[in-house]
């Protein structure tokens, strides 16, 4: 997925260097107007490039989907009352076991989408898991009683949905990001197995039928 963007950074880093040598040798013949256009062209590059490096650092840990795509499996098991233990399997076959308060698990998710100048550049429509929870049925029980919350992220540098949001120069590449989350009841005597999913319009759960 990244593969393009890297080249891309590549090629500008590339550009920016000759621009600078280029931009020098201007300045030194004093050609001062041509010599300070090459170097602004030069840090416009040498900027691009590195907001791709970003891009890529910060698109670790995602994972691209176009219509619809299975993020884990959940399996619950009561573990007593308002109690439950979510063993969580991810599309990389990794197991990731929590032990939750609550009536339900919730688990929300972070959704980047690129507009064409990003598809061009080889970025995909990505999603990441971020947190997995306990949520109890009763707002009152919410209120008071113990909470219980896990990251389900990658640990990275910086995250590229964080910086989405924060640098504007990024708005010309991203076509839309957001949060979606959804719960699954917990309570069901002898556990129970829910596929979540991420399609375009976010999570969805379905159950797994038990042979």
């Amino acid at each position: 997925m990244t593969g393009i963007v890297r080249l891309v950074m590549v090629a500008f880093t590339l550009l920016a260097v000759a621009l600078i040598y280029v931009s020098a040798s201007a300045w030194r013949n004093r050609r001062r107007l041509s010599s300070l256009v090459g170097f602004l062209a030069a840090a416009l590059f040498l900027t691009s490039s590195m907001l791709l490096g970003a891009i890529t650092v910060g698109i670790r840990g995602y994972r691209a989907f176009t219509q619809e795509a299975l993020a884990a499996t959940i399996k619950t098991e009561p573990l007593g009352k308002q109690r439950f233990r979510a063993t969580v399997t991810l599309p990389d076959s990794s197991l990731h076991m929590f032990d939750l308060a609550g009536d339900a698990v919730y688990v929300d998710a972070h959704v980047l989408k690129w507009r064409p100048i990003g598809t061009l550049l080889g970025l995909e429509t990505v999603y990441e898991l971020d947190r997995i929870a306990g949520r109890y049925q009763a707002l009152t029980d919410e209120q008071t009683k113990e909470r219980t919350v896990y990251s389900l992220a990658a640990n990275k540098p910086f995250d590229a949905f964080d910086l989405a949001r924060r640098y504007w120069i990024l708005r010309p590449f991203v076509d839309a990001e957001y949060g979606s989350a959804t719960f699954i009841g917990a309570t069901a005597p002898g556990g129970a197995t829910h596929e979540v999913r991420v399609s375009t319009t976010g999570l969805l759960v379905r159950g797994v039928a038990v042979r």
